[in-house]
Formats: structure tokens, C-alpha cells, sequence
């Protein structure tokens, strides 16, 4: 039987209606379960923004990296919570659990895929912007930071009481530490070093009943866990105790540029089989992209990258011994400390302040997908000129494609080691990603000229699984479902791409520090315990 529209107009305003007399009941009670609960009223009040607050949408978008996730249709936080002590977060769990509001954990907001400041159920974000502070230790090379810090503040940190102190972590300076280190964490020093991950030797984090722990007090394997199992799953990590680790006074840097007509594919070629296997002081990164030649015409261009720990006449024979074909001379490069080539790398004006590394405003702002792969056997010339055909592509415009070199120290950690599990026989790691200027709207055109490539890749790289680095967070390969609880087969269809046979001990660690499954999101690890009840664990 056909029902009339007026009928069905009428219902759907009244479940409209009560959907958003349910928000407000929800959001009325949260907010007043946090006053009441907390120590200080006054004091959590100044860290509270809902919609009403004439400062809710700039705390909202300004650590909203990615522009994809900006639009008046995605979802917006019932609530933001900047706390600026433990006590406001232990406060904000309890009432979202007796409430039923899902929580978000923002650090730096570089979630590729939004999912630090995005749900599709009624959530509040809690943005750890102002938890920040940092305590370096020069005797024991030991460093304490919060997770709200940006890694620019943190090596700036790092740099105000050491000139040959470092810490390996990515590039980008306005990376939140939180996120960064729970999903790994690489930069220029990995070959060396590790990740940051493997140089974290302490950690205090909030668990879903409210209690702080730290290493000693949350175990072993929940410590193994946040090291690579990625951020949003366990608890709120709101510390990490850090390994510092030496570095020369002076490093040497250069970036060097060959496009299409001066050998690009030949050079990215030879790359390959030399990226993983040259001194682990010596890090040779390629950027892959469309660019306009010196004629005027489109062409591919690679740009190598590179750090040495080292001066810059060591790195002149290690070039010639490993990588002559690239041509890099004495004029090529720069000698600088690390700090200055943490600059460099962040893509700063030549000449800039440290200063800049304490701006956790980014360069720029895009709308961008993008994905990642891990290469075991070198890409013939043939597979490489096929890339080249697709950037050629009108989507392709703000198209680019990293290549990190693994090896080194990457090698000697043991997959299991944490859960970070892409190591020994990897050569490099690949990000793909496309941005637009057109908007959201053009999105789909963008992001289906993403997944082509990704398609195209296929024969090229890791599988069974095919994996993927975590922190480029992809929703393609898989999600959980949004009402109910997830299968581990279900879940598994992406866990295994990012954490290979890890993924296993991670839910075995969910199911005991979260059973009832609080800390989730679209990609977080779930509970299984029937799985493991099966399995005898």
C-alpha cells in the first residue's frame, strides 16, 4: 500500500524532530554532567565550546587539515573540549560513556581521512591543542611530550638544549605528536634510528574508566599496542616519554631535479635498487610529480631528496660510490645542523627563523585522497612509464607520489616488535596523493582518479595483504560498522593491510583494556571476545 506524502512528510518531520530534541537532550546533559563532575566548574567552563559559542567554528576548522572535510555537510562535534589538565579529560570520558556520546581525539588534525574531528554519531572532539609542553633531558638524551604538541615544537624544544640531540619523527612540523607516534612515525632519521614509535620508552594514557597509567601500571602489552596500533583505540595517550638520539653538528643536504628529458625514469630506475641498501646515515627520498618544462611543455619530474649525517665531502663520495647516474655535485649541497634541515625539509623560505617550527599553522591547506603501498621488488622502467601516462591526466594537476626509503635500522627491528609491522624486505614505502582547488564538490572525480592509480599499482607492490601505512589513513580499504559490534573477519579486511599479523594481538589487547568498545572510530581496533574465547586466548 502506497503511503500519501503528506503522511510521509509528516513522519519524517517528526523524526526529524526528535532526532534533534535527542541531540539536545544529549548534548544538554553532557555538558551539564562536565560541570558537575569537575573539581573546579569554573575552570572546565573556559574549555568548553558548543555551537552556541562564538568561538566554536574557529577552534573547529583551525586544525582541520585537509579541506575535503570542511563543508557545511559534514558533521559537526555536539561539543569541543580543549582540556587544559588531566582531570578536564578523565571528566569528558566519564560523562560521554554515561551519556553515549563518541569521542574524538584530535592532536594536530592530519588525519587524512577526518577521523579525528568527524563522526557520523553524535560525538564531541577532544583537542589536546593546549596539553603541549615538552621536557627535554640532556643527560639521559630522554625527552617528556605532551600529545598536543606539534612535532615543529617539539624539535624546536629539542634544539633550544642541543645542538647534536634529535628525534626521529616525520617532516612535517605541524604534525601532532599524538597521532604521529601511535601509528609509527618516519622522517629523514628512520634509516638510522627507527621510527618514533621504537624510541619511546614510557607513556601515560587515560583509559575508558578515567585512570591515568603509565608503563609500569598499564602493562606491556597495552604499552606494545600504542606504539603503531594507532591513536584512538585504547585511551587517550596524553605523554610520551622519548629516547633522544645523536646527531653530527653537521648534517649535509640537497635537492636535486631531473625531469623526463634528463633521465627522470632512468634515475627512479637505478633508485630502486640502491634506496634500501646505501649507508644508513645517508637518506636519498624521491618526490614524483607534473610540472611545466623550461620550454614551456608538461613533463614528469623526480626530485631527490636527501639528508646525510655527515659533511657534505663524505656525502660527495658516498653519491659517486652509490648513485653516480644522479650527477650530484659540491654546488648541490648544503651543510646546515638538523634543526636548520628540519626547516629546510618543512618546505620554509630559504633563510627562515627556527622560529617557524612553533606555527601550527601549515604552508597550505588542501583537499586532497590519498593512499599508500609498500614496494618489494624494483618497478621496471615500463611499470614507472605508466605512472607517468596517468599524470598526464587533468585530475593529476596536484598530483604527487612520494618514495621513502626503507633499510637500515628499519631491517633489524622484528615485525612484532611493535605494531608497526613494515620492515625487513621492504625497499620503500610509496604515498599517493591528489589534491583540488574546485572544492567538495568535485571530489569524486578526484577520488576515482585516485583509486585508478592505486588499481594501476597492483602488480607493483606488497600483497597478500597489500600493505599500508596507517597513518595515511584510507577508508577504500575497509570499515567498521558505524551501530553494533564489528566481526574480526570483517575488521580484518583493513587490519591486516596496516598491521599485517599484528592485527591479531591488537584486538586480543582491545578485548581486555576496552571491552565495551568506548575509544572508536571507523578504522579503530575492535573487541572480539567471542573470537578469543574460540581460540582459547
Amino acid at each position: 500500500m502506497e503511503i500519501p506524502s503528506s503522511l510521509l512528510s509528516l513522519s519524517l518531520g517528526l523524526l526529524f524532530s526528535f532526532v534533534l530534541a535527542t541531540s539536545a537532550d544529549v548534548y544538554e546533559n553532557f555538558v551539564q554532567c562536565l560541570t558537575s563532575h569537575s573539581q573546579n566548574p569554573t575552570s572546565i567552563s573556559q574549555v568548553i565550546y558548543t555551537p552556541n559559542n562564538s568561538s566554536y567554528t574557529s577552534v573547529l576548522e583551525f586544525s582541520i587539515r585537509n579541506l575535503r572535510f570542511q563543508s557545511p555537510d559534514t558533521p559537526k562535534p555536539l561539543v569541543i573540549i580543549t582540556p587544559l589538565h588531566e582531570s578536564h579529560i578523565q571528566v569528558a570520558i566519564i560523562c560521554a560513556r554515561n551519556h553515549g556520546l563518541q569521542i574524538r581525539i584530535r592532536s594536530g588534525g592530519h588525519d587524512y581521512e577526518g577521523l579525528s574531528y568527524v563522526s557520523h554519531v553524535p560525538f564531541f572532539i577532544l583537542d589536546l591543542i593546549n596539553l603541549r609542553s615538552t621536557s627535554i633531558d640532556v643527560e639521559n638524551s630522554t625527552a617528556w611530550v605532551q600529545s598536543g604538541a606539534t612535532l615543529g615544537e617539539l624539535y624546536y624544544s629539542i634544539a633550544e638544549k642541543s645542538k647534536t640531540l634529535a628525534f626521529p619523527a616525520g617532516m612535517c612540523p605541524t604534525v601532532g605528536v599524538g597521532g604521529l607516534f601511535s601509528g609509527g612515525g618516519y622522517g629523514r632519521l628512520h634509516r638510522k634510528y627507527g621510527l618514533a614509535a621504537d624510541n619511546v620508552i614510557d607513556a601515560r594514557i587515560i583509559n575508558a574508566n578515567g585512570r591515568i597509567l603509565d608503563r609500569e601500571s598499564m602493562g606491556e602489552d597495552l604499552f606494545w599496542a600504542i606504539r603503531g596500533g594507532a591513536g584512538g583505540s585504547f585511551g587517550v595517550v596524553i605523554a610520551w616519554k622519548i629516547k633522544l638520539v645523536p646527531v653530527p653538528s653537521t648534517v649535509t643536504v640537497f635537492t636535486v631535479r631531473r625531469t623526463l628529458e634528463q633521465n627522470a625514469t632512468m634515475l627512479v630506475h637505478r633508485w630502486q635498487y640502491i634506496a634500501n641498501k646505501i649507508d644508513n646515515d645517508l637518506n636519498i627520498g624521491v618526490n614524483l610529480g607534473r610540472v611545466n618544462s623550461s620550454e614551456g611543455k608538461q613533463t614528469i619530474e623526480a626530485s631527490f631528496h636527501c639528508l646525510l649525517l655527515g659533511g657534505v665531502d663524505e656525502l660527495l663520495g658516498l653519491m659517486q660510490k652509490n648513485f653516480p647516474e644522479l650527477g650530484v655535485v659540491k654546488e648541490d649541497c648544503t651543510e646546515m645542523s638538523w634543526i636548520e634541515s628540519i626547516v629546510y625539509f618543512g618546505g620554509f623560505p630559504s633563510g627562515s627563523s627556527l622560529d617557524v617550527l612553533l606555527d601550527r599553522t601549515p604552508l597550505t591547506r588542501n583537499t586532497f585522497k590519498a593512499k599508500s603501498d609498500y614496494v618489494k621488488e624494483s618497478i621496471p622502467e615500463i611499470g614507472l612509464e605508466g605512472i607517468w601516462r596517468m599524470f598526464y591526466e587533468e585530475e593529476a594537476a596536484i598530483a604527487n607520489i612520494i618514495l621513502t626509503p626503507y633499510g637500515g635500522k628499519m631491517d633489524e627491528i622484528p615485525e612484532s616488535e611493535t605494531p608497526f609491522p613494515h620492515r625487513l624486505g621492504t625497499i620503500y614505502q610509496v604515498q599517493q596523493a591528489v589534491g583540488w582547488e574546485e572544492g567538495v564538490e568535485a571530489s569524486e572525480r578526484y577520488i576515482d582518479w585516485m583509486r585508478r592509480l592505486y588499481s594501476y599499482m597492483t602488480p607493483y607492490v606488497s600483497n597478500s595483504p597489500r600493505e599500508a601505512y596507517v597513518n595515511y589513513r584510507d577508508l577504500d580499504l575497509g570499515i567498521n560498522n558505524e551501530k553494533g559490534k564489528t566481526s574480526y573477519e570483517q575488521a580484518n579486511i583493513w587490519g591486516a593491510k596496516y598491521f599485517k599479523n599484528n592485527f591479531k594481538r591488537l584486538v586480543h589487547v582491545k578485548t581486555m583494556v576496552d571491552p565495551t568498545d568506548f575509544f572508536r572510530h571507523e578504522q579503530s581496533i575492535p573487541p572480539v571476545s567471542s573470537w578469543w574465547k574460540k581460540r582459547g586466548k
